[in-house]
């Protein structure tokens, strides 16, 4: 019962990314963009060493400690969307009713979802860039969570409501994350 537990977490930074710490703010900037994730409610301590990012909790708590690889992983993923970016794609499902989805400014709209005569209205989050070619619509961005958020507000907003769902299968759902 005696030995502290510390638990530390490396994250090496690749070259062609640049990562600036001012207390537990952590920015990214890569060839895609920039990331700014401020981590003040983590119970963690964030330092950059030469190439590398530590992260680490002197806490005994499992809590505090599961905070280490929760942040870490929050950093690879910033690191790994301004190189690389991420991608998801949806696919159209309709059988009813032909389902067309439009985007206007910040906003994409869901028409004839179901024969409704409104169309549905949901939000792009951060700099997600939505393409629609035929049935697939593919989202695109640096930031995991905006591109991730965006995919989760299409398939809410096109969800089946009060139907029998054996038969009403329309929507518009996720198949491929890259």
């Amino acid at each position: 019962m005696g030995t502290e537990s510390i638990l530390e977490v490396i994250v090496k930074i690749p070259r062609e990314v640049d990562v600036a710490i001012a207390g537990k703010e952590v920015t990214v900037k890569g060839s895609l963009g920039v990331i700014r994730r401020d981590f003040w409610h983590a119970p963690v301590q964030i330092t950059r060493l030469d190439e590398e990012v530590k992260i680490w909790s002197g806490s005994k708590r499992k809590k505090d400690q599961a905070c280490v690889g929760t942040i870490s992983a929050h950093i690879r993923n910033m690191m790994k969307g301004v190189r690389e970016g991420f991608t998801y794609r949806l696919k159209i499902v309709n059988i009813h009713f032909p389902i067309t989805l439009k985007t206007e400014g910040r906003k994409i709209l869901i028409s004839n979802f179901l024969g409704e005569k409104t169309p549905r209205v949901t939000e792009i989050v951060g700099d997600t860039k939505v393409t629609v070619v035929g049935d697939d619509v593919i989202l695109t961005g640096s930031d995991v969570e905006a591109v991730g958020q965006t995919a989760a507000n299409i398939e809410q907003r096109s969800r089946t409501r009060r139907k029998d769902l054996r038969k009403f299968i329309d929507g518009i759902y996720v198949y491929d994350k890259e």
